[in-house]
């Protein structure tokens, strides 16, 4: 696909690194590519920042026809930059496209398209180990028409924030309600796919966690509301009597590329991990026997994000002591150690540019 790329005439000013947080500030440029029906994928462009233009019956407006990806671009110790498994974001993308009747693209044009476009905003990838360029490419339709219909017409973008470090003050253990009102998503839904209609459904659970002091919810599945899913907008896994369980993809999960990569480096590490129906009741249970060991989260943002206490009702168990697992730290370190190059490769996920 040819590629146009304008210049800003306004290059920004590369943030002091101790303030960045996440999604604050943004590159120069961002990239667009547009679809149709009639044409396919056509007018791919890099152009300055900036605002887009909408009309008010776009598709994405009012029926959330919306997918998106995220990933970080990693700067080594050498001063080169490197990205993280970026194939299989691309490959998740297509299905999340798939799933909401939105135009998929040849996995190997969109990950060109990623590698061009993250050489051109290079140098807003930070030095500071734990810092990185967020990488958000998003796809949405935008008819120009009220009437509900497969999309005819999508738009493809991609920006990138320059974000610090997710553990600023180190990787403290976080506590986490167990939510049994509202679901994220059922079988046969919308879960596996990445789209921001679940996200926006998640939000009310999230905010009645954080009135009670919580950072996030354990969400139940949508059917039975007996069986764990997900914890927040991760993926979740439980160290008990050893042995690591988390919840299996049914449909209604969405497929973390950081839980595949800790399910590999586990099983490599010696680590015997099971992919179940994993019940609230046998979770109660190990909480009560003392058999759960560890409990954590996984995600790109925080890539491991420790479980120190957990609510159920009224009653509030510890996790561990309240502090990180040691096959929590591992995790943490090796992943980390991989995606910024100080630690060897030996999976051969890094994707150097």
């Amino acid at each position: 696909m040819e590629l146009t790329i304008v210049k800003t005439e306004n290059p920004k000013t590369m943030p002091p690194e101790s303030e960045l947080g996440f999604g604050k500030y943004f590159t120069d440029h961002m990239l667009v590519v547009e679809w149709s029906a009639e044409q396919g994928w056509y007018d791919a462009k890099i152009l300055p920042f900036g605002r887009i233009d909408l009309h008010p019956a776009s598709t994405v407006l009012h029926y959330g026809a919306e997918i998106f990806e995220g990933l970080k671009a990693y700067r080594r110790a050498d001063g080169g930059v490197q990205l993280f498994r970026p194939m299989e974001n691309v490959k998740r993308m297509n299905r999340s496209a798939e799933r909401m009747s939105l135009p998929t693209m040849d996995e190997g044009e969109m990950l060109s398209l990623i590698e061009q476009f993250v050489r051109l905003e290079e140098r807003f990838v930070p030095h500071s180990f734990g810092t990185s360029l967020y990488l958000r490419p998003f796809l949405f339709g935008n008819d120009e028409c009220l009437g509900v219909h497969a999309v005819h017409r999508a738009t493809f973008m991609l920006i990138a924030s320059p974000s610090g470090s997710y553990y600023k003050e180190g990787i403290n253990p976080v506590g986490i309600m167990i939510e049994n009102e509202d679901v994220r998503t059922v079988r046969g839904g919308t879960g596996y796919a990445k789209c921001g209609g679940n996200y926006a459904a998640s939000t009310r659970a999230g905010e009645r966690a954080a009135k009670k002091g919580y950072s996030q919810v354990l969400w139940l599945d949508g059917v039975e509301r007996k069986y764990i899913e997900e914890v927040g907008a991760m993926n979740v896994m439980f160290k008990i009597g050893g042995k690591i369980i988390t919840p299996k993809l049914t449909g209604s999960i969405l497929p973390g590329i950081t839980r595949m990569s800790c399910i590999e480096v586990l099983k490599k590490e010696g680590y015997e991990v099971e992919e179940r129906l994993f019940s609230l009741e046998e979770l109660v249970s190990a909480l009560e026997n003392g058999a759960l060991e560890e409990a954590w989260g996984t995600g790109t943002a925080a890539v491991v994000s420790p479980i120190g206490k957990l609510a159920i009702g009224d009653k509030e168990y510890v996790v561990g002591g309240g502090a990180i697992g040691e096959t929590t730290k591992k995790l943490y370190d090796i992943l980390t150690g991989i995606q910024w190059g100080k630690r060897e490769d030996t999976y051969g996920w890094v994707y150097p540019l």
